[in-house]
């Protein structure tokens, strides 16, 4: 595409224009344009980027992205950007944790860099991917709009093979502003992290290549068959799957790019203590596609969860993707270190809340054998009547389970987390519980839902239509009364698995005292004891995911103690110190397992 030099701008009828933003208000790219990862070839374009925050939105108003630096008489301007002399910030990262006065900007943010780009005749398609960009994110590329994405933590992709040129400019605006409109809204309960915080890459593809791979076991009970399905981007007829560790050679006939067959097959299926993967490569025309999968059967049984036919309790923590030092930029050593941290303790699953964690996550607990939770960030209340607002939130949706329905370690898609019951919410969550169930039937649904505490009774409507019905209980903590639990345990009479998804309290690390003074960390060890003692005695329940396993980053708790972090962590944001009620739950974990042997 030539570079066509752009119009120059009325600067001061731009400054005046307060609605400057609508002429680049391109539809969101669609999560039908994901493709599945694997062992793609990645040309990365992570890190040194050229950076600037831009709070007044001037670069939208002035259009920075033409780079017009001089008059139509080639005089130069007083021009308020200089892409080249901009100072450096590391892609992936969050600009938060760069610089001290970053940590709490909300706003505007430009990035940039150049790249040189040669052609490949035997791989002419080339995509452009983003792992995550917090909140909203638009990509220039030599001057042209190419995307628009919305949702802080998933990934999108665009074909860029029209746009790129020998040298290339490449400048993307990231908003982290937090909006009512927004998915999760403007009220939560964790930091508003911004930026490229996750990888940026060029992938070269064929002109017909394999979109999606989704190999599992059937979810029928029986265990003994295998569905193979594959999407295929171009005008291929067939596509070749094989799985040398079962002796299966498939051949697919494609019909409209898709293709899907079920086989005979008798895998060892995977499990947390027998994390077992096997080798699959898919094959179309000149792509050449290579994955690990497992195979686990995970249903619910009346009030039971069974994993490949056996009773399993959930021995679980809650995460956020938060650390001390890179913030949500988590690196995989962070990721392996927190999961080895979750074992140590006793777990068998991991609840990664509130929202997408790193693709990372699932393939890492899939090989150290971790089951895990997933969620979108429907948190407290959001503008459930919106129709945006609700596409926003399928979309996140859609690219969650396309990026991780083919991790096996993956168990439950969650929807929604302590959202107020009315009929708009109802009619939204029940929107996305199908689109779940569209995508992914191999996989149990769930939702943390509100109990009415004055009546101690489950009132949330969405319990009828979720699969496990999370609770979210902080006796002992927010709610003094511990004797309060057991009633609101035995009123239950839902029919169908309950876990509970949070309880805890908050314990600053090495401060100490009496149990009844809040903040010790004897305070939090008693609260887990007394928990313990009484959620024993509920055998319907099936697994805790206590919040949480680290202290995290959160501009709501600002008292002596907490100063800007939860700390209801039970080891501290560093992942260096366990603090004494990781123990209890250890010790607790530790007869759970010996009594599932």
């Amino acid at each position: 595409m030539p570079d066509q030099k752009p119009k120059m701008v009325d600067f001061d009828a731009a400054l005046h224009n307060e609605n400057y933003d609508a002429e680049y208000l391109i539809p969101p790219v669609s999560p039908d344009d994901l493709f599945t990862l694997a062992d793609r070839k990645c040309e990365s374009l992570d890190g040194q980027w050229g950076f600037a925050i831009d709070p007044y939105e001037n670069g939208m108003r002035k259009k920075w992205f033409n780079e017009i630096t001089a008059d139509d008489a080639g005089f130069p301007l007083p021009m308020d950007f200089d892409f080249d002399a901009w100072e450096s910030i590391a892609v992936p990262a969050c600009f938060n944790t760069q610089q001290k006065e970053f940590l709490f900007y909300e706003g505007m943010t430009w990035y940039t860099r150049r790249f040189y780009f040669v052609p490949d005749s035997e791989k002419p398609r080339v995509f452009m991917r983003f792992g995550g960009a917090n909140y909203e994110c638009r990509v220039w590329l030599n001057r042209k709009l190419i995307a628009r994405h919305l949702g802080g933590s998933t990934p999108f992709a665009v074909e860029v093979t029209d746009y790129l040129q020998r040298e290339n400019r490449l400048l993307v605006m990231v908003s982290n502003r937090r909006r009512p409109e927004n998915v999760p809204a403007l009220n939560t309960d964790w930091f508003n992290y911004g930026g490229l915080y996750r990888s940026v890459g060029l992938y070269r593809m064929p002109k017909s290549f394999i979109k999606d791979l989704f190999v599992r076991l059937v979810p029928d009970g029986e265990m003994n068959k295998i569905a193979v399905s594959v999407k295929v981007e171009g005008n291929a007829r067939d596509c070749t799957v094989s799985i040398p560790g079962l002796g299966l050679d498939l051949a697919l006939k494609l019909q409209d790019g898709e293709g899907e067959c079920v086989v005979p097959a008798s895998p060892e299926l995977w499990s947390p203590e027998s994390p077992k993967l096997y080798s699959v490569t898919a094959r179309c025309e000149a792509d050449v596609l290579s994955d690990e999968v497992g195979f686990k059967d995970f249903r619910a049984q009346a009030e039971k969860v069974l994993l490949n036919g056996k009773r399993i309790f959930l021995r679980g923590i809650s995460m956020h993707e938060d650390s001390a030092d890179v913030g949500k930029s988590l690196r995989a050593q962070d990721i392996e270190k927190s999961f080895a941290i979750a074992k140590e303790l006793g777990c068998n699953f991991i609840r990664l809340a509130h929202y997408p964690h790193s693709d990372m996550a699932a393939r890492i607990a899939d090989r150290v054998g971790l089951l895990v939770w997933e969620e979108v960030p429907v948190y407290w209340t959001i503008l459930f009547g919106n129709p945006a607002t609700y596409q926003c939130a399928q979309n996140q949706l859609k690219e969650l389970i396309l990026r991780d329905r083919g991790r096996v370690s993956v168990c439950v898609w969650s929807v929604g987390n302590e959202n107020p019951d009315n009929d708009e919410r109802l009619e939204f969550m029940k929107g996305l519980i199908d689109t779940c169930r569209s995508l992914d039937d191999t996989r149990l649904v769930s939702a943390a839902c509100l109990v009415n505490y004055k009546k101690l009774a489950m009132e949330d409507r969405l319990a009828e239509f979720v699969d496990i019905v999370g609770i979210n209980e902080y006796y002992g903590w927010y709610r003094h009364n511990m004797e309060d639990l057991p009633r609101e345990l035995a009123n239950l009479d839902i029919g169908k698995p309950v876990m509970i998804s949070e309880m805890g309290a908050d314990a600053l690390a090495g401060h100490h005292g009496s149990r009844d003074e809040l903040f010790t960390e004897e305070c939090q060890e008693y609260v887990y004891e007394r928990q313990i003692e009484i959620l024993s005695k509920f055998a319907f329940l099936c697994g805790l995911s206590p919040w949480i396993l680290c202290d995290f980053r959160t501009p709501r708790r600002q008292n002596g103690f907490q100063r800007g972090w939860n700390l209801k962590g039970l080891v501290t944001a560093d992942r260096n110190y366990k603090k004494k009620a990781f123990f209890t739950l250890q010790k607790f974990y530790h007869v759970k397992a010996k009594q599932s042997e």
